[in-house]
């Protein structure tokens, strides 16, 4: 249940008796301090400017008007008009208590929607880098959160397979093969292939010729093409699905909707946007300005949909994208996860789909942009020559370098535990490092500070987690096993029952504004306050009263169960034993 929500309800029908206007919000927020109250109603303040009303007196006319709820223990006025709640302690006792038989954890679930989320989109034929991972870490934690709340999610992996680079790269595996070459030497390490024929259309005029000639032809269907090129695709989707199930992220083969699979609606979405006086011919190329997107000068924004030579580019593949999403797989979201140096072409791409019609209106197109992973330096995380680092490789070291810290902290586990353990806090800790952070920043790449056992990180909670397990192990009882009431006495325990209470409003803002930082923040808020409430509320020592034992079993249930599934929608495992 959600008390934010109920507090809500309970003072706006308060405002309206008190005769403040229905637009006014009761603006109901969780106390910073516990000496002032539980949560705080600030509405007054806001609702006197709009009468012309002293904004104590109104809100001592909100409490007259108040009825009496089995929520509220007391309410006092504080400062100019603030509400502090004081809630019931029997109330917060029955609230808490229902959680620890909830599987749900007493997550309130919203109306379904259907939902695609674009996410990870990785060109083909080339490895995936580290500056992959944002997009597929952060919408696979935005997608699963959805999930959980009952959404219809459809996965979108918007696989770059098409445009200039498959020209060259067919050219050169065309010319190789002519010498006699493997296909499975030639395609061996997709890297060093790229970088060789990029290499070889830099420095080749004629060569670099044919690579454009054929990207028309593959565009247009050339069978001899299409072969080739599908070679490429085969092994850089394998190579995607490892990397895939080594970071825990949901995507599957039948999510890759790639860019050639809307080739044959390029010419339809040219001649559509012709017929309906958008696109103009400009220097040989079919153009869309956009007065919406006009610079400060006043000039409109323009998009290439076709160029001269007759190619498509981006965001001719991105309307039909968005076509299909909006047509075939009738979405009331559509939510990108793509980097902030794509912001005006997402901008462009959201006006001309609704400008054209592609879109129903009342579907919302939603760009959740984020910002760079830096090195140390402060610079893009780059090797040491300024390449571009393998994911692979940073998440082969994440592993390594847990399970010298692993092993150093339980010299006695065998090597397997070792190496299932370090795989769980490796993996974790580099994809918690980057949800932790709020999307939209820059933020640093720092291996100590990843997987530190201090602080807001990964191997903390999964710690927390495992020390909690620890309890139940000692006291001999299965975590299931666990039932009865919550007795609500001690201010630690409070404080830990309100925020387990939180749950469902902090994935309800997840789902809404795509930031699982948020979530993060919250984890880290919920085992900090367990172990406070550990030191300072005894459960298995000897003193200690069966009921209160119990009681205090039940919250560390909850407590688990809670850092279990919200490290479940970050894609990140727990373990018993750590």
């Amino acid at each position: 249940m959600n008390i934010k929500i109920l507090l809500d309800q309970h003072f706006k029908s308060a405002m309206l008796k008190a005769g403040i206007p229905r637009k006014c919000s009761p603006s109901i927020s969780v106390s910073a301090r516990s000496e002032f109250g539980d949560f705080q109603a600030n509405g007054a303040m806001a609702a006197a400017k709009i009468i012309g009303a002293n904004p104590r007196e109104l809100a001592l006319q909100i409490l007259d008007n108040l009825d009496p709820s089995e929520i509220i223990e007391k309410v006092e006025i504080a400062g100019p008009g603030f509400i502090n709640i004081h809630l019931s302690a029997d109330f917060l006792s029955q609230q808490i208590t229902s959680l620890g038989s909830d599987e749900s954890l007493g997550i309130s679930k919203p109306a379904p929607q259907k939902i695609v989320i674009d996410y990870s989109s990785p060109n083909l034929a080339k490895e995936m880098h580290a500056g992959h991972l944002r997009s597929t870490i952060i919408g696979d934690a935005v997608a699963r959160t959805l999930d959980y709340l009952g959404h219809s999610v459809i996965r979108q992996n918007h696989m770059g397979d098409w445009g200039t680079q498959f020209g060259m790269l067919i050219a050169e595996l065309e010319e190789q093969l002519s010498e006699g070459e493997q296909a499975q030497l030639a395609l061996g390490d997709l890297e060093v292939f790229y970088q060789h024929s990029k290499k070889h259309f830099d420095e080749d005029k004629i060569f670099a010729d044919k690579a454009r000639a054929y990207v028309v032809k593959l565009q247009s269907g050339d069978k001899d093409c299409r072969k080739l090129w599908q070679k490429f695709i085969n092994i850089s989707i394998a190579h995607s699905e490892a990397i895939y199930r080594d970071l825990n992220v949901t995507l599957k083969s039948n999510d890759i909707r790639p860019e050639s699979s809307y080739n044959d609606d390029l010419d339809n979405i040219l001649n559509d946007l012709k017929h309906k006086n958008l696109a103009v011919e400009d220097q040989g190329a079919q153009v869309v300005f956009l007065d919406e997107l006009a610079d400060k000068n006043g000039n409109p924004s323009p998009v290439i949909i076709q160029k001269s030579g007759g190619g498509y580019l981006y965001a001719t593949t991105d309307l039909a994208s968005l076509r299909y999403r909006s047509d075939i797989l009738q979405a009331d979201r559509v939510l990108y996860f793509i980097d902030a140096r794509q912001s005006l072409h997402m901008k462009q791409v959201f006006v001309l789909a609704k400008k054209a019609g592609f879109v129903a209106e009342n579907v919302s197109l939603e760009h959740h942009a984020f910002g760079t992973m830096m090195g140390k330096d402060g610079k893009p995380f780059k090797t040491r020559s300024g390449g571009t680092i393998k994911l692979t490789s940073v998440l082969k070291e994440a592993i390594e370098r847990a399970a010298i810290l692993v092993a150093e902290k339980n010299p006695n586990l065998p090597e397997n535990e070792v190496s299932s353990i370090a795989r769980k806090v490796g993996i974790g800790a580099v994809k918690y490092a980057d949800l932790s952070k709020t999307r939209t920043n820059d933020y640093i790449f720092d291996w100590d500070s990843m997987l530190s056992f201090e602080g807001n990180t990964a191997p903390y909670l999964q710690y927390a987690y495992t020390r909690i397990y620890s309890i139940f192990q000692k006291a001999g009882i299965k975590k299931n096993d666990i039932t009865g009431s919550v007795n609500i006495v001690a201010e630690q325990e409070k404080n830990l029952a309100l925020k387990l209470l939180c749950f469902g409003e902090i994935l309800d803002q997840v789902a809404d504004q795509g930031f699982p930082h948020i979530l993060c923040s919250y984890l880290y808020e919920i085992a900090s306050l367990y172990m406070v409430f550990y030191e300072h509320c005894p459960i298995l020592k000897e003193n200690v009263e069966l009921q209160t034992k119990n009681s205090r079993l039940i919250l560390s249930k909850i407590a688990s169960l809670t850092l279990a599934k919200g490290l479940d929608l970050l894609g990140i495992e727990v373990m018993e034993k750590m």
